[in-house]
C-alpha cells in the first residue's frame, strides 16, 4: 500500500509538474521567446540571416540604405526555401549564401565597403544562388507573391502560401479582453495617397503585401484566399544595436473587412462608434475618421497568441477629405503584461509610431503602400 502511494504521489506530482510546465510555456513572456526568428529559418540559421540582412541595408552608410535593397534581401532568403522544397533554412545554407555573395561582400571593394552589397551585387549574387532569371522574374510583379520571386506565373499558382504554416506558432485569436476603458486607445497621423481606388486595390491584394515591407517589419499572407479572413506572419526586425538586427514574428488575421461599395450602412456605423470611443476613452486622441471625412475602407487586424504587442486590434481606415483620399492606423490593445510593458515603453511605442504613421519612409507601411501605388 505504502508502495502504491508513494507511486501515486509520484505520479500527480509528475503531472503537477507537467501542467506548470505547459502554463510557464504558454505564458506571454516564453511565447514572445517562441516567436523569434521566422517560419523559413531554424534558430541555427539565425546569425548568418541577420549577417545577409545586415549586408543588403543595416550594415550600409545610412545615406546609401534603400529598403528596396531589404525587400530583394527578404525574397533571396525565401525563394530559397520555395526551391528547397519548403524546408527551412539551417547553418548549413550559409555555404551556397557565401559562394553566391562572397565575392561581392569580400573580395570587391571597389564597389561598395568590405561587408556590404549593393542592389546590383544582390542581383549578381541571386543569379549564382537562384538561377540567371531571378532579376528579371523580380522585375514582373506577376511573378512575385507571397514574398518569393517565381520562375514563372504558372509556378506562382501552383504555390500555396499555408506551407509557412508548417512551422508557425499560430495560438488563438486574441483580441482585448480588458474593459474598454481599460484598453489603450491610439490613433496615427495619417498618410496621404493619391487614389482610394488605387490603395484599396493594392490592399485587396494580400500575396502583394511583401512588397509594402518597411526596415521595421513586413506582413506575408499564409491563406489561399483574398484579404477578409486572411491570417498574415507579421516579421519586425528589431535592431538590438544598429548593425544586429533580430527578427521576431507575430500573427494577425483579417477579422473585419468593410468597403463603400459592399458595406457602406455597416462602414458608417463603424466608424461612428469608433470615432467615439477613440476620443471618450483614449487619452487625448483625435477620431480616426475626421467628422467630416467620407470613409472607403475599414480593415481590422486581429492579434493571435503570441504576437510581440500581446492582446490587441489594428485597423486601417482609407478616406477622403476636401479632395484628397489618406490612410490611417488605429490600434486598440490591453495593458501588456509586467515583463513586456518596460521593453515596450523603451523601444516599442517608437518603433510602432514609425511603423504605422507618417514619418521616416523606410520605417513608414503606410507611407511603403503611397509610394507602392504611386500615391505619394
Amino acid at each position: 500500500m505504502r508502495h502504491a502511494a508513494r507511486n501515486a504521489g509520484a505520479t500527480l506530482g509528475a503531472v503537477g509538474v507537467a501542467m506548470a510546465a505547459r502554463r510557464a510555456w504558454q505564458s506571454p513572456t516564453v511565447w514572445v521567446v517562441r516567436m523569434t526568428g521566422t517560419s523559413i529559418s531554424a534558430p541555427d540559421a539565425a546569425g548568418w540571416v541577420t549577417d545577409f540582412l545586415n549586408a543588403a541595408y543595416f550594415a550600409r552608410n545610412p545615406q546609401l540604405r534603400d529598403v528596396e535593397d531589404l525587400r530583394v534581401a527578404f525574397a533571396i532568403l525565401t525563394t530559397r526555401w520555395q526551391r528547397l522544397g519548403h524546408r527551412r533554412l539551417h547553418a548549413p545554407d550559409v555555404a551556397a549564401f557565401h559562394r553566391a555573395f562572397g565575392r561581392e561582400r569580400f573580395l570587391d571593394g571597389s564597389r561598395t565597403p568590405r561587408g556590404t552589397l549593393d542592389r546590383d551585387q544582390l542581383f549578381a549574387g541571386s543569379e549564382r544562388l537562384l538561377g540567371s532569371w531571378f532579376p528579371e522574374a523580380w522585375g514582373d510583379g506577376e511573378r512575385r507573391a507571397h514574398g518569393i520571386v517565381f520562375q514563372t506565373r504558372e509556378e506562382r499558382d501552383a504555390y500555396r502560401p499555408e506551407l509557412r504554416l508548417r512551422h508557425a506558432k499560430l495560438g488563438e485569436p486574441t483580441p482585448p479582453e480588458r474593459p474598454s476603458r481599460e484598453q489603450v486607445w491610439h490613433t496615427y497621423e495619417p498618410v496621404p495617397v493619391t487614389s482610394c481606388d488605387g490603395v484599396a486595390g493594392a490592399l485587396s491584394r494580400p500575396e502583394r503585401w511583401p512588397d509594402f515591407g518597411t526596415d521595421i517589419g513586413r506582413f506575408t499572407a499564409v491563406r489561399s484566399r483574398g484579404l477578409a479572413g486572411q491570417t498574415f506572419e507579421i516579421e519586425v526586425i528589431t535592431a538590438l544595436t544598429p548593425r544586429t538586427p533580430a527578427v521576431v514574428r507575430g500573427y494577425v488575421t483579417a477579422t473585419t473587412l468593410l468597403t463603400r461599395a459592399e458595406h457602406a450602412e455597416q462602414l458608417d456605423a463603424y466608424v461612428a462608434q469608433l470615432n467615439d470611443r477613440m476620443v471618450r476613452l483614449g487619452r487625448d486622441q483625435p477620431p480616426p475618421v475626421p467628422d467630416d471625412a467620407h470613409a472607403v475602407l475599414a480593415l481590422e487586424l486581429t492579434t493571435h497568441e503570441g504576437h510581440f504587442m500581446g492582446r490587441g486590434v489594428n485597423r486601417l481606415l482609407l478616406y477622403e477629405r476636401d479632395g484628397r483620399a489618406y490612410l490611417r492606423a488605429a490600434g486598440t490593445w490591453d495593458d501588456m503584461p509586467l515583463t513586456l510593458e518596460g521593453a515596450y515603453r523603451s523601444a516599442g511605442r517608437q518603433a510602432q509610431e514609425a511603423f504605422w504613421g507618417n514619418g521616416r519612409e523606410d520605417s513608414s507601411m503606410l507611407v511603403q503602400i503611397a509610394l507602392a501605388t504611386g500615391s505619394r
